[in-house]
Formats: C-alpha cells, structure tokens, sequence
C-alpha cells in the first residue's frame, strides 16, 4: 500500500478554507472516531458523512465531484492523506500534525467545522464520542489555548448574541466568522426515530410495566406478612 509522507509540513501559511473543505476535515476526524473499521474513507463515504443531514449546520448537498477537489486542495497542504491499495482511494486528516495540536484541540476543531459556532458546553456534548472532556473547564481551556496559539489564532469566542446566556466559539480557518454567526443555527428538526428503536421502546416500556407491576405485588405481599 502507499501512502503519502504524512510528516510532510506546509510551505506557507495556511489560506481560508472553504466551508466544504473545513466539512470534509470535520467528517474525516469524526469517523476516524465512530467508524474506526472503516476509516480511512472512501470517497463516497465521506460525501455521505458531508451531506449527512443531522448533526451538520449548515446542510450540504455536495456532490462528489466538488469533494474530491476538496481533497485535492487539502492534499495541497498535507491536511489530508490519500492511501491505494484496494480497489479504491482512501483518505485520512493529518490535520493534528500539520497544525501542531493535540487530539481534544482536534476533536473541538473538527466539531466547529460539522456544526458551525457553538457553546462551550455545546462543544463538550458535539466531542463526546471523539474526545471524553472531563468537565467545562477542561473545554474552556482548550479553547483558550487554540484563541491564544503562538503559530496563529485558530478559533474565537464571538460576541453574546442578544437574549443569549453564553457566548458561542467559531473558528477561523475559513477567516472572520459573520455577524450572524453569533447566533444560534437555526434548527434542522429531531433526528428521525427507525422502527427498530420505536419497537425496542415499546419493548422496554411494556417490561418496565411488568417490573412494576411484580414490585406491587411484592410489596404488597410483605404488608400482608408485617399486619400492615
């Protein structure tokens, strides 16, 4: 199999990304983390992983076309690694080593880029799965020190939007958020249910039903029993 030198450094500075390029870099940390079987993706898989439609803000609907120069762009920089050897390309983010960050500074990157500015206690729920956070502080802190970095300001803390309580985080890979950003994104609707999970709660809904009803049995046996 060959895969190219992941040691490889930019050149330059890194130039504003497009928001599909920073989706792609958010997919490919977070399947790296869910789907480790399958990772590094396909290019089909991570076009489905950028137009997923929950956990993203804002929809995509890009196509595989505008993907894969994504990927060219990213390869560009050595933010993304492509790997042969089956009977497809795949690909993996390099973004840790190319900017120089550990893995919860990736995890909180990769979450703004899939879901767009957020909370601090926002991003500890988005990063459950790719970084376990031990508290808020330990977030804060990362945050900080990706707003304070010494190669250059990777992420911001937006101004509190009217009527909120919290200020959300943005980052600047793809350059100076908008105004609007400060806002919260705007709902995309609950996650559809499968039948299987209806089922599997109607299951567990008419066993708890039971439990309780033995539970007053018993409880109503040992009355008995004491004189109650």
């Amino acid at each position: 199999m060959r895969v190219s030198d992941p040691e490889a450094r930019m050149p330059a500075p890194l130039p504003a990304l497009s928001l599909l390029e920073t989706r792609v870099l958010g997919v490919l940390v977070e399947k790296q983390h869910t789907v480790p079987d399958t990772y590094p993706l396909t290019l089909n898989a991570l076009v489905a992983g950028c137009n997923q439609k929950t956990s993203r803000h804002p929809l995509l609907e890009a196509t595989e076309a505008e993907a894969q120069a994504a990927l060219d762009h990213l390869k560009s920089h050595a933010l993304v690694v492509e790997s042969s050897g089956g009977r497809v390309m795949r690909y993996a983010h390099n973004v840790g080593r190319v900017l120089d960050l550990p893995s919860p500074s990736v995890a909180l990157l990769a979450a703004l880029f899939l879901r767009g500015p957020q909370t601090v206690g926002e991003l500890r729920l988005a990063t459950e799965r790719l970084h376990r956070f031990a508290d808020l502080s330990a977030v804060q802190a990362f945050l900080e020190e990706l707003a304070e970095r010494p190669a250059g300001t990777l992420v911001r803390e937006l101004a509190r939007a009217p009527g909120s309580r919290e200020a959300r985080w943005a980052h600047l890979l793809s350059g100076e958020p908008e105004p609007e950003a400060a806002q919260a994104p705007a709902a995309t609707g609950p996650a559809p249910v499968a039948p299987n999970e209806i089922a599997a709660l109607k299951s567990n809904v008419d066993r708890l039903t039971r439990e309780v009803a033995e539970l007053r049995d018993s409880v109503a046996a040992l009355r008995r029993d004491l004189g109650a």
